[in-house]
């Protein structure tokens, strides 16, 4: 069993910097991956980044690439989610998830555990 534990949200001016956290515990392994997923008010929850917990992978939905970026501190356990350059359209609660394999990295089904979220509020 996993528990996943967000942090880091807040409420931030366009412009401007968070850098979210997950914190895993119970039976984790090098080759689990941890992605992050976004859901705003009315939409679907969408895929941002994923990284596998040795780090010789990561990935990027195309919106978020060079503004986002994903590292791990495996002696915390914890994945960092750096986000700079926010737009009021990354307001979100963001999730996130740990799969124990690299299929379906990109949508909800191919994660096993997930967080409870933390908010972001990106205002103009």
């Amino acid at each position: 069993q996993v528990q996943l534990v967000e942090s880091g949200g807040g409420l931030v001016l366009a412009g401007g910097s968070l850098r979210l956290s997950c914190t895993a515990s119970g039976r984790t392994s090098s080759t689990d991956y941890i992605g992050w997923f976004r859901q705003a008010p009315g939409k679907e929850r969408e895929f941002v980044a994923v990284i596998r917990y040795r780090g010789d992978f990561t990935y990027y939905v195309d919106i978020v690439k060079g503004r986002f970026t994903i590292s791990r501190d495996n002696a915390e356990n914890t994945v960092a989610l750096q986000m700079n350059s926010l737009k009021p359209e990354d307001t979100a609660v963001y999730y996130c998830a740990l799969a124990r394999t690299g299929r379906s990295l990109v949508t909800g089904a191919g994660y096993d555990y997930w967080g409870q979220g933390t908010q972001v509020t990106v205002s103009s």
